[in-house]
């Protein structure tokens, strides 16, 4: 119960019991007064509400359900006027303020969005150039300084054979050993090719 007008108020449309006139309003109680007020307005501002929220039943029905509330809450803003347009004016503003709010933050899309969205995921790739790394330190010297000449400097036999110094077959023979070598280092680490 709302505790500042837990005692009651008056209100003139809910005198329908036969007993009282409508020219002497009755005392009623808060849940007399939201009861009453659903009866008599839940329709026709249910009905204002989806035309307010184009057609959305759920937002519709929130905005009346805070409607009502907010006249429970100030019981004294409906006592000595008519409650349809007060309610129908605080159901406007709760649906433009809803609106408001809607527009000021993106719209949510929820998780299957990200399912669609292919974002490129550079951390496999830094753990796999991390583990290569690793096996070609545990290559031979001789074995690694061929590689890194005909791999990752592109250079041809030949010109690999002059830069080391050794003659152009030492060149070809130390890279197919360092190549079963570095296969046999990947192996042990999980990344076999």
């Amino acid at each position: 119960m709302n505790q500042a007008h837990a005692a009651s108020v008056y209100l003139g449309v809910v005198a329908r019991d036969g007993a009282e006139s409508q020219e002497h309003p009755r005392q009623v109680t808060d849940e007399e007064l939201v009861r009453a007020l659903y009866h008599e307005h839940a329709g026709p501002l249910l009905r204002y509400a989806l035309h307010l929220t184009s057609g959305d039943r759920q937002r519709a029905e929130d905005i009346v359900q805070e409607t009502l509330l907010r006249a429970w809450l100030h019981p004294g803003a409906i006592v000595s006027r008519p409650a349809r347009p007060w309610l129908f004016a605080v159901a406007r503003n709760l649906a433009v303020d809803a609106h408001r709010a809607r527009q000021a933050r993106p719209r949510e899309v929820g998780e299957a969005a990200l399912q669609l969205t292919a974002v490129p995921d550079s951390a496999d790739r830094a753990l796999e150039s991390w583990a290569v790394a690793d096996a070609l330190r545990s290559l031979r010297p001789d074995h690694r300084s061929v590689l890194a000449e005909t791999y990752y400097r592109g250079r041809s036999v030949a010109e690999a054979a002059s830069v080391l110094g050794v003659p152009a077959g030492t060149v070809k023979s130390r890279t197919f050993y360092a190549l079963k070598a570095l296969k046999l280092a990947l192996e042990e680490r999980g990344l076999a090719p």
